[in-house]
């Protein structure tokens, strides 16, 4: 069985968004699907697409194909969460510790 990493269509009439889903490269395009891995809106700009890389990855390694477009998608992905500090709190320590901000008015007298 040829798996491929492709996107499924969803959404209406010239309002696409598509799944990012694994399936047997034979199924038509909004046919039987073995997993999603996540979503992709073209209409949004920044960061219109969110998915689970490290399952692609895993996909991949095991002979999936990617299509085009997820391969850029994934290639996208990966560049946007390594920009990305890992959380908020993380990054508002970070701009204190800089000097950047002060203290929350509700702490200060």
């Amino acid at each position: 069985m040829a798996v491929s990493i492709r996107l499924r269509r969803e959404g209406a009439k010239n309002r696409p968004y598509y799944r990012v889903v694994v399936a047997d490269s034979h199924s038509p395009r909004d046919g039987k699907f073995i997993e999603i891995l996540g979503t992709y809106d073209p209409k949004l700009t920044g960061q219109n697409s969110s998915f689970n890389v490290e399952r692609a990855e895993y996909w991949i390694s095991k002979g999936a194909q990617p299509s085009d477009t997820v391969r850029s998608l994934i290639k996208k992905q990966k560049k946007m969460g390594a920009a990305e500090p890992a959380t908020e709190s993380d990054r508002e320590s970070s701009e204190l510790a800089e000097g950047g901000l002060s203290p929350s008015p509700e702490t200060t007298t």
